[in-house]
């Protein structure tokens, strides 16, 4: 498909993930999308987690926890079945539940006394992995927007599938918009990547697997080490899925670092690098996102929400910074 690319911003992936550091943690989690029995139909999601300490010495690594779930979603994004790994006694109460805000009050109410570990970031993670995983069609046909299996479908994204300002990249009046108004799911750009997994650091990643036809990855690593009084952080996200070239392609990927007190959990340093985003306007939500400097980081999944909602934010890095609630569980796993 030959689609233009909109702007020379934006379209250029960080490329494998960094080497560990010596006396850190490295958190991976991945959920790979999968359709088996086509379009528009209910699909699998296959979550994967895992974290590494890294030891000072150069020692062998050690695996500090893992993970996993396989959820069958509906094309309106409910939970028709789950399984996950380590198990949880209310995980079956998860079913039906529709992902978004609801699927998040949900996974707090019923399974919160794991939060802070792999299950739960990636049961988190479910509501923004699903709601682009469908993205990935766009590159294997040209009328994955408007085909009759998506449009039988009412949409889930923004409010019932209004889109205006419901983020940066959505702002009425901007380039994600068709002259009428409506979203413009055609015109969006996306860039070649490359693998994620270091061939230099075979260990980096947690196992994926190869993706082949119309196949979604929402990919995701934290970095975290001691500085002193300081956490450290170096985190990486990619939305990305293969495509019928027999590579793969991103529509989504950012970097983000930063610096917390570690005696207070308050973050002192924030910067989010937009590498890879579908709109012209997606950009600028990365400048907003230092309005969450001085903020309790333990308190991310709730008040970035709070902080960045509509055109303040950006759906997918406010992912990337909810994530970053994890931090000080984290680092108390650090020697």
């Amino acid at each position: 498909m030959n689609r233009p690319q909109q702007f020379p911003f934006a379209r250029q992936s960080a490329g494998h993930a960094p080497l560990r550091r010596p006396g850190s943690i490295r958190r991976t989690t991945s959920i790979d999308s999968d359709w088996p029995d086509g379009y528009g139909q209910p699909w699998n999601m296959i979550g994967r987690a895992r974290d590494l300490l890294t030891p000072q010495d150069g020692g062998e690594p050690l695996v500090l926890g893992k993970a996993q779930f396989r959820i069958k979603a509906s094309p309106i994004r409910e939970i028709l079945s789950i399984e996950a790994d380590p198990g949880h006694p209310r995980l079956q109460e998860m079913v039906g539940v529709r992902a978004g805000g609801a699927s998040r009050h949900a996974l707090l109410d019923k399974l919160g006394d794991i939060a802070g570990t792999p299950l739960f970031q990636l049961l988190d993670d479910y509501a923004g992995a699903s709601l682009v995983a469908g993205w990935i069609w766009s590159q294997w046909r040209d009328d994955w927007a408007s085909a009759p299996q998506r449009g039988t479908q009412q949409s889930t994204a923004g409010r019932k599938g209004v889109m205006d300002d419901i983020c940066t990249g959505f702002t009425v009046g901007g380039s994600a918009f068709k002259p009428d108004g409506t979203p413009d799911n055609v015109n969006q750009s996306y860039t070649a990547v490359g693998p994620l997994e270091n061939p230099d650091d075979p260990l980096g990643w947690h196992t994926m697997p190869v993706q082949e036809g119309p196949q979604k990855r929402r990919a995701r690593r934290i970095d975290l080490w001691r500085d002193g009084g300081l956490i450290k952080v170096d985190a990486g996200f990619q939305d990305s899925g293969s495509n019928p070239e027999g590579g793969r392609t991103a529509v989504h990927e950012y970097r983000v670092f930063a610096e917390i007190d570690a005696a207070s959990g308050t973050v002192l340093a924030l910067q989010a690098l937009p590498l890879i985003l579908p709109y012209r306007e997606c950009p600028g939500a990365s400048v907003k996102a230092t309005r969450m400097i001085g903020q309790n980081v333990a308190q991310f999944r709730q008040s970035v929400l709070d902080t960045l909602p509509g055109t303040l934010g950006c759906t997918h890095l406010n992912d990337v910074l909810r994530a970053l609630s994890d931090a000080p569980m984290l680092a108390r796993l650090l020697p």
